[in-house]
């Protein structure tokens, strides 16, 4: 139940552009376990498969990994509407809470890196994070073959700490398209979707490993400084890529500010983080 609950929170944070779901199974205790594992499949797994079929389940922890994707792709089905709705509504109100709950992520994992790395390795990921605030999203034609490249590029974000999957799919130009077939249930689209996800998984998920075994430190303390550099693109109060107080982008926008709300919900985000790293222990 607990690998599942990670799952269901990774499922709710892919959902919304600038969330990862690294960043949930990082602060919760199973990233490397994650990482790890996915990076056990390759071309070979399917002989392995047919000819050793328990041994197969163990080596590359399916028990593990079937769970945590039962548990997110419950949250999506659950959780995908609702959240349109809601950003269509009290889009800042949404904002404000993954604003407080990346922001304390940044906290929470920056805290375990040297202060030497972060402040060399860090901060060049802080600069690169916020010049991806920069990039204008696109428009591309939603195509099968788009729809493919695009989750290839975001399967590979999502296993990232600090690098948003369906931030990658608003760049593109297909995060609409692909959020409103899973919540139409097209299942042309997201099975196609979902095959880019796995050439990009198989790919992307063994360099991370070796990576993560020879660079861990750097590259996370690079990762945490990207998370904090991209958090700006989170911030509830900002018109045509300006950041606003709560009056003054009321004033700017004519939308109502919801200060209290927003900030309650910064809060929960908080709140809700620090909850899931007890996971952890």
């Amino acid at each position: 139940m607990g690998v599942f609950a990670r799952g269901m929170a990774m499922g709710v944070a892919e959902v919304v552009p600038g969330v990862s779901g690294g960043t949930i199974a990082f602060v919760t205790g199973i990233y490397e376990e994650l990482v790890t594992s996915l990076a056990q499949f390759r071309p070979a797994s399917l002989g392995e498969a047919l000819r050793d079929p328990r041994g197969f389940w163990r080596t590359h922890n399916l028990g593990f990994l079937l769970c945590l994707v039962a548990g997110m792709l419950t949250a999506v089905l659950l959780f995908a509407r609702a959240l349109v709705h809601a950003l269509e509504m009290t889009p800042t109100v949404v904002w404000g809470f993954f604003f407080g709950l990346i922001a304390a992520s940044v906290v929470m994992i920056g805290r375990a890196r040297s202060v030497r790395l972060l402040g060399s390795i860090g901060v060049l990921g802080v600069v690169l994070g916020f010049l991806s605030t920069r990039i204008v999203p696109g428009n591309l034609d939603a195509t099968l073959a788009i729809y493919f490249i695009g989750g290839a590029l975001a399967v590979c974000a999502w296993i990232l700490p600090a690098v948003s999957g369906s931030f990658l799919l608003l760049v593109i130009g297909i995060y609409q398209p692909v959020l409103t077939a899973v919540s139409h249930f097209d299942f042309l689209v997201i099975g196609v979707f979902v095959l880019g996800c796995l050439v990009g998984l198989m790919s992307f998920s063994r360099l991370l490993n070796y990576l993560m075994m020879r660079v861990r430190e750097p590259l996370l303390a690079l990762l945490t400084g990207f998370m904090a550099g991209a958090a700006v693109r989170l911030w509830p109060w900002q018109f045509q890529e300006t950041l606003y107080a709560p009056d003054a982008w009321a004033a700017a926008t004519g939308e109502p500010a919801r200060a209290v709300a927003t900030l309650m919900a910064m809060v929960a985000g908080i709140f809700g983080i620090w909850m899931l790293s007890r996971l952890e222990h």
